[in-house]
């Protein structure tokens, strides 16, 4: 893949995200994708471990080329979060800091209504191997602890980015509500499920099938319901009806004249 579009990148007053000492490309790389996939664009690295730019995070970013490419590079937090006015860090730890701790989905929030409030907000992330140091998450004002395993809260640096731009993608409405794919098939009328529904009656009744003629009633609002609820297409209604001509053409030759 090649360069995303500029009608593919993400808004400019989405959050900035900052990491402090990455310590492998493989990492910034991969969460430059992890950005992108959520609507993020805008990468600041502070004193990356190996030299920038780098052809390793260049392969794992799998077409996020455009985060890499207009990546900018700080030699210290402070700078990186100069021209910030809201400061979000991530932290596994309590670093003996007073401050505003806030799991992910809170922290979205607060970071979709500052933004709303046309504040530039940054998204800071510590360095693989130790995370963020109290001098750095000094400069923040909220804190982000994502609650995992207390036995094995360890994640990778892009998993990390991944699940709290996840949660910043959710909070702004970029994440998609269930739905049902149809593609080209039309959803079955209420007139088609109601026939298939009566002729299914029809068939069960002649095999037999209500037992109890007490229960007859409540069977056949259970029958009703399943169908009602499917959201069947015009096309399976109609498979339906095949599967039922089936079965019954079976039964009557089965059946002794």
């Amino acid at each position: 893949m090649g360069r995303p579009s500029k009608a593919s990148r993400p808004a400019a007053r989405a959050p900035v995200v900052i990491l402090v000492r990455p310590q492998l490309g493989e990492n910034i790389g991969m969460a430059a994708r992890a950005m992108l996939n959520c609507g993020l664009g805008e990468l600041r690295l502070v004193a990356p471990r190996d030299e920038w730019p780098n052809v390793k995070a260049e392969r794992a970013a799998s077409g996020a080329d455009a985060v890499l490419e207009d990546a900018r590079v700080f030699d210290d937090v402070a700078s990186a979060v100069a021209d910030l006015q809201r400061v979000f860090a991530t932290s596994a730890r309590n670093r003996e800091l007073t401050q505003r701790i806030a799991p992910p989905r809170e922290a979205a929030a607060d970071m979709a209504r500052a933004v709303a409030a046309s504040r530039r907000v940054g998204l800071m992330f510590g360095p693989e191997r130790a995370g963020l140091e109290n001098d750095d998450l000094a400069h923040a004002d909220t804190v982000i602890t994502i609650p995992l395993n207390p036995a094995f809260s360890s994640l990778n640096l892009a998993q990390a980015v991944l699940l709290v731009a996840y949660e910043w993608s959710r909070a702004v409405g970029e994440v998609g509500t269930t739905r049902l794919e149809t593609n080209d098939a039309t959803i079955a009328s209420r007139s088609e499920l109601e026939e298939f529904v009566q002729r299914l009656e029809v068939e069960l009744d002649e095999a037999g099938f209500f037992k109890v003629a007490e229960k007859r009633p409540r069977m056949m609002q259970n029958i009703r319901a399943l169908f009602s609820r499917a959201e069947a297409t015009d096309q399976e209604i109609r498979t339906l009806h095949g599967i039922v001509s089936e079965l019954v053409g079976k039964r009557r030759r089965r059946t002794p004249r």
